[in-house]
């Protein structure tokens, strides 16, 4: 894992190529959001047991960092956002080997939603089911035009299972989600944007970054709002569209509470 700190999120290749992660803390009018960059083009990101073990101790890393105000998941691998899990390391695990791997795989793709800060997935290119599931766990998403996205484990005779049952009907509601899944239909950015399962869709570009170019606008958005009144926002959202209103709104007026005692509140 790579971990370096700059205002341009650029990086010599010749020293990350072999780095299957790449952490960035940007700076100067950036200050504040964060890049994780998956980097395995030679799988398309398909998350391996070193790339989760990056994952979480970046992760960690984040966690309680109070400098941290917005995080970007994005790809260096140009034309795939995440594949899912590596099914070829797995072909080769032993029995006793495959269920942590699968409950780390887990772990991973249910991280995002966690974190105290907005989290966005940058989704150029590939997204299918556990890179999917993954971009699903996180608050925003944002998708280029190119992208293909599907929940698409039917096909192999088996269901989603790192939270796609769950969260992509919480998404794109419960008809439009039961289609997806039982046809394993794979969508590209523009019908992802239609149906809601992605915030924005932008033509690609030649350098395959336009969908982290629109996340990182939607980051610089967000830099300058309450960090304490933007974290309680989201634990109110991700705890009140789990209960009935009744109980979200007392989730929402235990949230506010918090915010009000800050300096952050006016």
């Amino acid at each position: 894992m790579v971990c370096t700190r700059g205002m341009v999120n650029k990086l010599n290749t010749a020293t990350t190529t072999e780095q299957d992660l790449i952490v960035e803390y940007l700076e100067e009018e950036n200050h504040g959001i964060v890049v994780f960059g998956l980097n395995r083009p030679k799988a398309m990101n398909a998350l391996s047991k070193n790339l989760c073990a990056n994952l979480i101790s970046a992760i960690d890393a984040v966690k309680f960092d109070k400098s941290v105000r917005v995080l970007i998941i994005r790809s260096h691998a140009k034309g795939a956002f995440c594949a899912g899990a590596d099914l070829k390391e797995r072909a080769q695990m032993t029995p006793a080997e495959v269920g942590p791997f699968v409950a780390k795989g887990r772990e991973i793709i249910g991280a995002w939603a966690n974190l105290p800060m907005p989290v966005i997935a940058a989704v150029d290119g590939v997204a299918l089911g556990g890179g999917l599931e993954m971009a699903l766990a996180c608050d925003m998403r944002v998708a280029s035009s190119n992208a293909r996205m599907g929940l698409t484990e039917t096909k192999l005779a088996i269901i989603p299972g790192g939270g796609g049952t769950q969260r992509l009907p919480r998404v794109v509601g419960v008809a439009k989600a039961r289609e997806l899944i039982y046809t394993a239909r794979i969508l590209n950015g523009k019908e992802a944007e239609d149906i809601g399962l992605v915030n924005h869709c932008v033509e690609q570009n030649d350098a395959g970054d336009a969908a982290y170019l629109r996340s990182l606008d939607l980051a610089k958005e967000i830099l300058p709002n309450g960090p304490i009144g933007v974290a309680m926002a989201k634990v109110a959202i991700n705890k009140g569209t789990e209960v009935d209103l009744a109980s979200g709104l007392g989730f929402e007026e235990a949230a506010y509470a918090q915010v009000i005692p800050t300096k952050d509140s006016i």
